[in-house]
């Protein structure tokens, strides 16, 4: 409820009639009646308007009062909450330009809504020109236009800044809002460099041990356990420990090696020869101890580098053979299917806990150590392969059950696929053998 009124309104207008007549008078006794009566008048208007003024500014005092003394109202609440939430919008939008990160939010139409300001350092755009623009006719002519010509479905990896060579920028398409979508792009240049640097320290480390490793195993050749029986034990354990570390350096060049390449040889590989040197080298690694099967189900030939292809596809024969007990079975399958081919080593082995397969292909992982260098094993075979795959666009699937034993899969994709040039039965297509 508001507040009385404690002055009241007609107080004043009351006493104008006597304040008019009152001045009439004067005018009469002094003979100008008609400055008398306008003076009157003005004096009148003056006082009304003095009032009015001093009414109304009661008036809000007496609301003011009320408002402070009245509980909170529900409209009151909602505008604190408004305020407060345009506060957060304010305080998100400076922070999210001040991000190290590039942020472009972009429209239905591809066109640039808004930016902070590391999109200005990292992708060259410019305020307010840029403001509605398409970003690809932005971008045109990099390769970040191509890659948004084709939706940015797939982050992007070490793409070139635009008109920066030598910053490296990782770059993502994420959905935002309503039919909008938000472009982050991060610069990974100094990740790129030390990536460099630790390749470059693996091959030169590498390099540099080969030839000590190589002396020393010579010279281990050359001593005679004969003639120093109480050392035999020494001496075999220091030949088999020199030739592990000749071969760690040996994968450790072939990875650094693959590290750096772009591209590979597109070159025919036939599949028929391939496998069955692969089953000639599985059987001398077993020397007896498993059961080898080859099965050729496809009668296709694979493009790309032979020397490459032959170190990957014989890294898992030997990886299942090392990790199979004896008397278990391996087996060598090369077979077509609707997503291209498939080449698969399957082992009757120890198997592979499901929390470990996610890390095989890394560099020296090891699911036991004791086992891996009991059986030779350098923890570098697998990134071997993942590498070769990688550079010949296909992909390594794993699948493995404790106990029961693993199988991995070589996908390779229709366009590395090629028709044999001779069409002859071969003894080892179309069918399983032995």
């Amino acid at each position: 409820m508001m507040p009385q009124r404690t002055t009241p309104v007609s107080a004043y207008p009351v006493a104008l009639p006597s304040m008019l007549a009152g001045l009439l008078l004067a005018g009469s006794l002094l003979g100008s009646c008609w400055h008398a009566s306008m003076t009157g008048l003005a004096v009148t208007a003056i006082l009304e308007l003095v009032f009015l003024l001093q009414y109304f500014r009661h008036r809000v005092n007496a609301h003011i009062a009320f408002t402070q003394r009245r509980p909170k109202s529900t409209p009151d609440r909602f505008m604190i909450r408004s305020r407060r939430l345009a506060a957060s919008l304010n305080d998100l939008r400076v922070t999210a330009s001040r991000l190290p990160d590039a942020l472009v939010l972009i429209d239905s139409h591809d066109r640039v809504r808004w930016f902070n300001q590391a999109a200005e350092r990292l992708l060259g755009l410019r305020r307010p020109d840029d403001r509605g623009v398409r970003l690809e006719a932005r971008l045109a002519r990099t390769e970040l236009a191509d890659w948004l010509h084709e939706g940015g479905i797939d982050p992007l990896n070490h793409v070139t800044a635009p008109g920066q060579p030598s910053r490296q920028l990782q770059v993502s398409l994420l959905p935002y809002g309503q039919q909008m979508r938000l472009l982050l792009a991060r610069d990974i240049s100094h990740m790129t460099r030390l990536e460099q640097v630790r390749r470059d320290f693996v091959a030169n480390v590498s390099h540099e041990l080969r030839t000590p490793l190589t002396v020393i195993h010579g010279y281990l050749e050359l001593l005679d356990p004969e003639d120093m029986p109480e050392h035999v034990q020494i001496l075999d354990e220091m030949r088999l420990q020199s030739k592990r570390m000749e071969q760690i350096v040996e994968d450790l060049l072939t990875l650094s090696r693959l590290e750096t390449q772009n591209h590979v040889s597109e070159e025919r590989v036939g599949m028929v020869p391939l496998l069955a040197t692969l089953r000639k080298e599985a059987e001398a690694l077993s020397q007896g101890r498993h059961t080898i099967v080859l099965e050729n189900h496809c009668d296709r030939d694979l493009q790309g580098s032979m020397k490459d292809l032959h170190s990957a596809l014989s890294n898992l024969v030997s990886n299942a053979i090392r990790y199979t007990s004896t008397g278990g079975s391996i087996t060598i399958r090369w077979a077509c299917s609707e997503a291209g081919a498939i080449y698969s080593v399957t082992d009757t082995g120890f198997g592979i806990a499901e929390s470990h397969l996610a890390r095989l292909t890394e560099r020296f992982y090891r699911i036991s150590s004791s086992r891996s260098r009991e059986s030779g094993g350098t923890g570098l075979g697998l990134s071997i392969v993942k590498h070769v795959l990688n550079l010949h666009q296909a992909r390594l699937e794993i699948r493995s059950v404790p106990g029961q034993g693993s199988t991995f899969a070589c996908v390779f994709g229709p366009e590395r696929l090629l028709k044999p040039e001779n069409h002859e039965l071969d003894a080892l297509s179309g069918g399983h053998h032995d």
